[in-house]
C-alpha cells in the first residue's frame, strides 16, 4: 500500500523514552511522518486542532486525562482523525472502552515495528488492527452471559438493597414511600429477573456479586 504524501502521525505517551523509541521507529518508513509528541491528553487535544495529523498513537494509561477521555474528545473534535491505542494494557475493560471512545485499533506496546507501521496505513484507510490479546478479549465480551441483575432498575437495586438488610414488603414500602402491593410486584420483577426462587436467594445472590452496595 503506497501514498502519494506521507501519513502524518502524532505520538501521545506521558514517558519520554516511549515516544523517543517510536519517533525512531517512524523515521524508518518514508510514508509514515512524524509531526508531534505530546505527554499529556490536554496538549494532545490542542496539537490535533493546530496539527490536524491522520493518526494518532495513543497510550491509554496517563495520569489526569487518560487516553480514553482524549481518544474520545479528538474523535467528536477531529473526527478525520484516527486514533491507534498503543498499550502495554489488555484487559478487557480497557479494549471496550477505548474502542467505544473511538479508537479503530488496539496495539500492545511489544507489537513489532512492521505490524506498528501496517496498522498506522490500515487506520488512515479506515480499517481496524487488533493485537491478538486485544481480540480475545473482544471475543470473550461478546460471548460472555450478562452478568446477574444487569437489567434490574435503579428502583428494583433500592428495594433489593433494603432486601438485603432484612427489611420485609411493608417495612421496605414504608421506607420508600409507597404502597406494599408496589413492593410486591418489584420483589416479584427482582426474583424473575435474577432467576431465583425466593428472597433468601435473591439476598445471597446479590451479596455474592456485589449488586447492591
Amino acid at each position: 500500500m503506497t501514498f502519494t504524501t506521507p501519513i502524518r502521525v502524532l505520538l501521545v505517551d506521558d514517558h519520554t523514552m516511549v515516544r523517543r523509541g517510536l519517533a525512531t521507529f517512524l523515521k524508518v518508513y518514508d510514508d509514515l511522518q512524524l509531526v508531534g509528541e505530546a505527554a499529556d491528553g490536554a496538549t494532545a487535544i490542542q496539537f490535533c486542532a493546530r496539527l490536524l495529523p491522520d493518526v494518532v498513537l495513543m497510550d491509554l494509561v496517563m495520569p489526569e486525562m487518560d487516553g480514553v477521555a482524549t481518544t474520545r474528545a479528538i474523535r467528536q473534535n477531529f473526527p478525520t482523525v484516527q486514533v491507534i491505542a498503543l498499550t502495554s494494557f489488555k484487559e478487557e475493560e480497557l479494549v471496550q472502552n477505548a474502542l467505544q471512545a473511538g479508537a479503530i485499533a488496539y496495539l500492545l506496546k511489544d507489537v513489532s515495528a512492521e505490524t506498528l507501521a501496517e496498522a498506522i496505513r490500515e487506520a488512515h484507510v479506515g480499517r481496524a488492527t487488533f493485537s491478538p490479546q486485544a481480540a480475545q478479549a473482544l471475543i470473550y465480551a461478546s460471548t460472555r452471559p450478562p452478568s446477574p441483575g444487569h437489567d434490574l432498575t435503579e428502583r428494583e437495586h433500592e428495594v433489593l438493597a433494603l432486601m438485603v438488610e432484612g427489611l420485609n414488603n411493608t417495612e421496605i414500602a414504608t421506607q420508600l414511600g409507597v404502597s406494599p402491593s408496589t413492593i410486591k410486584s418489584h420483589v416479584s420483577h427482582i426474583l424473575a429477573k435474577l432467576n431465583v426462587d425466593g428472597r433468601t436467594e435473591a439476598v445471597v445472590l446479590a451479596m455474592r456479586h456485589g449488586l447492591v452496595m
